[in-house]
Formats: C-alpha cells, structure tokens, sequence
C-alpha cells in the first residue's frame, strides 16, 4: 500500500464543528447506492430516496422473481419523471451462493456446544439437528477444524440471528459441526459462507445468464455487479456474454471481491473490471477483524490510482432497525470517503430496513462533510506522481482541466465525449465541483444506411448514465 499521508485538509477548527451545515445543490459528490426490496418499492419511498440522495438503484436476484423486480423498476421510472433525479440500474447477480434450505419457514433454534449435520439432500425437513443446503460437495470441501458461518441474507450483524459452526467430522456427504453460539433462524434464506475455502460453482451461474438474458436486456440495465468475483477471467467470461446479448454491451462490470480469492487476484481483476465493489460482509468473515481495514485502504487506493470507481458496503447496518447510526459506523463512513471510497453501498438497510430514506440522507450528509476536508490537492498531486511523464494525450488534459477548473473555482465542469472515457478520466481526478457529460454520439455511413454508437443508452429508460467516479453525472 502507497499511502502515507492522511488525505485531510488541516488545520479544522473546533467551532466549525458546531456550525449547522449549509444546503447545496448536490448534496454530496460520492454516490449511494441503495438496494430496492419490500421497504423501498413504492414510489413514494423511491421519490423520497431520490431526493435523499440515491443515485444509483440495485436490484438484487439472490432473492424475489423477475416480477417483484419490475414492479420495482417501473415505480423507480415513474419516480425518476416526477422527482426529475436521474439514477441508474444495476443489477446484482447471485453467484456461487451457499444458502440454507428451509422449506418449512419455522424457526430453527441452535443451541451451543450441541452439534447440526449439514447436509445436502434438500428433501430432508430443516431442524435443530440438520440444516439441509443447496451445495452437494461441501463435504469435499471442507475439512476438519474448519469455520462455517450461517447469517440472515444481508446480514445486520445480530449474534441471535446468525451462527458459527466447526466442523468436527464428515460423514460421507453430510458434515458434523459444533455450534459456537446459541441463535434462532427464524427466516426463510440463510447464506451459508466457509471461510478461506475455495467453492468449485461458477461465478456467472445458469440462473444468472437466465436473469440477464432476460431481465437485463428489457431494462437495459447500467451495471452489472459480478457477485463473488473471483478472477480477471470471470470478469472477462461475463463480458463476453454481455457482448453476445447486443444491447448490453457498454454495460459496466462491478467486479464484487467478497473472498480471499477475489483478493489474491485483486490487481488483475481491477484491470479487466469497470469498477469495484468491497463486499465487506463476506470479506470481514474470510478475513481475521483485524486485517479488513488494511484490506480496504490498499484496494480503494489501487481503485483511485486505476482511476476506476471503488463502492463499499455495509456500513450502517444497525440503521436496519434504529433511526441513528452508532458514533463506530457515522465515522466509518466519513473514514471511506477519506480513504477515497467513490460510493457507499446500501443493502439490508434500505431493502428491509425500517429507515431507508433516512439512512441514505444519514450516508448523504457524513459524506458531503468528509469531502468538505478531503485534502484534493494532496490526491490531485499524488495521481499525477502516480501516472507519471510522459502522460497520454487524454490524461494531459483531463488532469489540466481539473488543476484549471480548481484554480478559477469554476461551478462545473462539462465534457464532451462520445465513450464517457473522458469524463471518467476528469473524474478521476476528483474536482471539487460536478462533472456533466454532454455525449455526443458517433455517426457512421457506409453510403447505404447510417449507425450511431456512443455512451448514450438508458437515457429516458430509468437508467441515468453511469457514474465514472464519485462526481460524474450524465445528462
């Protein structure tokens, strides 16, 4: 990790603390993304999280049909026309997901220092002493001494509603384990995540590509988030398919990193992804406490000097159920931002959560006053070391353009471009002030018929265009 200065302007006195913040026009540069679920359908509440300050919409297929989801979609649109704040669609695929199945939807109570068969005939009923799962080689996999964690899907990180396990013993395709504490599932999906151990499932599953095929393709979806990516190559097999789909094929790639794998091969996956997604749930179970802050700093600085958009997750979670974030998670928030994080990603919290609009506002205002104290110049100067001489013709003036912009305190700055890659390299940069695209679409003629092409799908369709870093817009 390249980081030894804390990107915080000094000195911030003591009375500014105590001064009531001022309204602007946009209320922060880094980006929310909120999750849209049985809390935050309506477009009531869809209109309100619009106007809180989410930008980009996430429709998670790891639960709800394709039905649920687009009724979700067309009140985000109609949402969108009243409210008149764009925001962009992304949708999150289910990956390599081990879950718990309960058919029966009764609570099953674990108590610890008893013991649970995991095991993989899902006709069997799902009780105390066995939890039937959807993955047949976990037995293969696991040995041993080795830590199994059960949590609620989007986990808020409550010890009663989640479990640990270790195995003691596998017996033929079943798997003997201790229960380390005592807890209740009482819902219907539970993920199931073994630590540090490598599952043989393909990242971009059957039902993904179903999802995709389908649902992706109507909505014209702005991004794809590669759930438990673990390798450049995933990244580059679910490129391939969007290219296959045709319209899909300036869809961004959110490589989602959530396990040790994903880790291991950070920096090639960062080359081949549009962006990157810290899972820090997953992430924060595959690695020791101690060591996912590091993990963190080194992967959103590689982000920043990639000049490709770095989203964490989970970092309110007890805004699930309170109407206040803890003094640990209003801080860790406002730590991302410095660190250099371009959004915050929002799940249990908003999709089921009893406060969505009121955590994105939360999210919202903790960012607006970290990026107050960011220290741009010390970032501005440290890209420019970090890219080097002799810069590209685009990197040259993508980067005066943002010392220019800074300099005469411009309001905005407005680009040109037909890829969207100019603006995202102005984002890079981080200007202190917006970043509008105006896209000018490319024109061909073969003398018989003309094409167009250029970054300018999903206009006019509940997309928004695509975010190139904390600050890009499109219009």
């Amino acid at each position: 990790m390249h980081s030894n200065h804390l990107l915080l302007e000094e000195p911030i006195r003591m009375a500014s603390i105590l001064q009531p913040s001022k309204p602007s026009f946009f209320p922060a540069m880094t980006k929310i993304v909120g999750t849209l679920g049985p809390k935050s359908r309506s477009v009531e509440v869809i209109s309100s999280c619009l106007k809180a300050g989410m930008s980009v919409a996430r429709f998670d297929f790891s639960w709800g049909d394709p039905q649920f989801h687009q009724g979700s979609l067309e009140n985000l649109k109609t949402a969108i026309k009243g409210t008149k704040k764009l925001c962009a669609v992304m949708l999150d695929t289910v990956g390599p997901e081990l879950q718990v199945v309960n058919k029966s939807k009764h609570p099953i109570s674990l108590q610890a220092d008893s013991f649970v068969v995991l095991t993989p005939d899902q006709q069997r009923e799902a009780t105390s002493d066995q939890l039937p799962i959807n993955f047949s080689d976990l037995s293969k996999a696991v040995k041993t001494g080795d830590t199994i964690f059960i949590g609620q899907y989007l986990f808020t990180g409550k010890e009663t509603t989640s479990v640990w396990l270790e195995v003691k013993e596998v017996k033929g395709e079943d798997v003997v384990c201790l229960i380390k504490n005592s807890a209740t599932l009482d819902e219907s999906l539970y993920t199931l995540h073994v630590s540090q151990i490598p599952i043989d499932l393909p990242t971009l599953t059957d039902k993904d590509k179903e999802v995709i095929s389908t649902w992706g393709v109507q909505n014209n979806v702005d991004f794809l988030s590669l759930s438990s990516t673990r390798s450049a190559e995933d990244v580059r097999r679910a490129r391939e398919y969007l290219s296959e789909l045709g319209n899909l094929k300036e869809t961004q790639i959110f490589a989602k990193i959530e396990n040790v794998e994903g880790l291991k091969h950070f920096d090639e996956i960062l080359q081949e992804a549009d962006g990157i997604i810290l899972a820090r749930g997953n992430l924060g179970i595959d690695l020791p406490a101690e060591k996912v802050f590091l993990f963190q700093k080194a992967a959103v600085y590689k982000c920043n000097m990639a000049g490709k958009p770095a989203v964490v997750t989970r970092v309110v979670d007890s805004m699930t159920d309170n109407l206040r974030p803890t003094r640990a998670e209003a801080t860790d928030v406002a730590n991302a931002v410095l660190d250099g994080c371009d959004a915050i990603l929002l799940g249990a919290e908003t999709l089921r959560g009893l406060y969505p609009v009121e955590t994105i506002s939360v999210v919202g205002k903790i960012c607006a006053e970290a990026e107050k104290v960011y220290n741009q110049d010390l970032y501005f100067k440290r890209a420019v070391k970090y890219v080097g001489e002799p810069m590209t013709y685009l990197e040259a003036i993508t980067s005066s353009a943002v010392r220019a912009a800074i300099k005469v305190k411009a309001s905005v700055i407005i680009c040109f471009t037909s890829s969207g890659r100019a603006a995202r390299l102005i984002a890079k940069y981080r200007p202190t002030m917006p970043v509008i695209s105006v896209v000018i679409p490319q024109i061909k003629s073969n003398q018989i018929r003309w094409t167009v092409s250029g970054a300018f799908q999903g206009q006019g369709k509940g997309g928004g265009g695509r975010f190139g870093r904390r600050n890009l817009l499109s219009t």
